[in-house]
């Protein structure tokens, strides 16, 4: 049994020991990187724990002024605006996290590709607007995570082809939320939940259990399949009703195939437990597009990752470490 896989097993068998009585939850929520951002921690102090709780909320502002693709000033966009004409020098940060969306790139064969907003800024999910075929075709040949050029002696960024454009939202709300997590470890804080969107961490349990997580039911907001306790442990889920729209019975959101530029439709949703919600949050997506045998394929050859799959049947699959415990 991975190590994972014993932590999700105590979890499930074990009643912890209770925390002191003198200490207190805390709990906030902002609009963030445009999703919900939610921090709850035990702190024995409610001054500082709200403090901590401030910390957080500004890295996560910092991470999305850096890193966001509606920032016209932000780092990111920066990139996109002149990358294709040249090389463009970026930060330490930003330029460590495309290399490492570019790792994920090679590991899942380019199912996950941050070149995929090519295609991707032709979609408006609040007004159900998608790209022509001709806007499509002619977006398609930039799809393709070679043509970002990284030089790390000058640490630029550069793109290969005219038309390319990158987008870090499957990863960077995983990086954020470690980012969250770290600043409270280093407090000495131990229990403590970080969640943005569908990307969560915990550390340490949730009075005297672990963290109960919930997997929502892709075709019902108000339900939820099943629950997961964790601990110490991070959970992402991509599914294909947080932004869409629907015409003529097709449901059009915002997980798109590198391949074709549109939405896959094998998958309602796909949830990955991990240690950390960077690689979480990049392999959600990635097992999104490459659907259920590919993608279960993919998270079973990996150490200390699990998956939960929804498939467009509605019905639910597991990683091999999940099945031998699952009922």
């Amino acid at each position: 049994m991975n190590r994972l896989m014993r932590k999700i097993a105590v979890c499930s068998l074990v009643l912890l020991l209770p925390l002191p009585s003198s200490a207190d939850w805390l709990h906030e929520e902002s609009a963030i990187m445009g999703t919900a951002v939610n921090v709850e921690l035990w702190h024995d102090d409610p001054v500082a724990g709200k403090v901590l709780i401030r910390s957080v909320m500004d890295e996560m502002h910092r991470i999305d002024e850096l890193m966001s693709t509606y920032k016209s000033d932000s780092s990111l966009s920066r990139v996109n605006t002149g990358a294709a004409k040249g090389p463009v020098e970026v930060g330490e940060e930003l330029f460590g996290l495309i290399g490492y969306a570019l790792e994920y790139s090679d590991i899942t064969r380019g199912a996950f590709d941050i070149t995929y907003a090519s295609a991707g800024q032709y979609y408006d999910y609040r007004t159900g607007k998608k790209p022509d075929s001709k806007q499509l075709a002619e977006a398609l040949p930039a799809i393709n995570y070679h043509h970002v050029k990284l030089d790390a002696a000058r640490s630029t960024v550069q793109f290969l082809q005219a038309g390319v454009r990158i987008d870090l939202g499957g990863i960077a709300k995983g990086y954020a939320v470690d980012r969250g997590i770290a600043i409270l470890q280093a407090a000495g804080v131990e229990n403590a939940l970080v969640s943005a969107g569908g990307d969560t961490r915990v550390i340490g349990r949730h009075w005297d259990h672990p963290w109960m997580i919930g997997i929502r039911d892709p075709r019902n907001h108000d339900g939820i399949v099943t629950r997961i306790p964790l601990e110490d442990t991070a959970i992402s889920t991509s599914g294909d009703y947080e932004r869409y729209f629907e015409k003529n019975g097709i449901r059009y959101h915002h997980i798109l195939d590198p391949a074709t530029g549109e939405s896959p439709h094998g998958i309602h949703s796909s949830s990955i437990i991990g240690n950390r919600a960077i690689d979480t949050d990049a392999l959600s997506t990635s097992v999104f597009v490459m659907g259920v045998e590919e993608g279960l394929a993919l998270i079973n050859s990996l150490p200390d990752t699990e998956a939960i799959i929804i498939d467009n049947q509605g019905s639910m699959h597991y990683s091999n470490g999940l099945a031998r415990i699952v009922p």
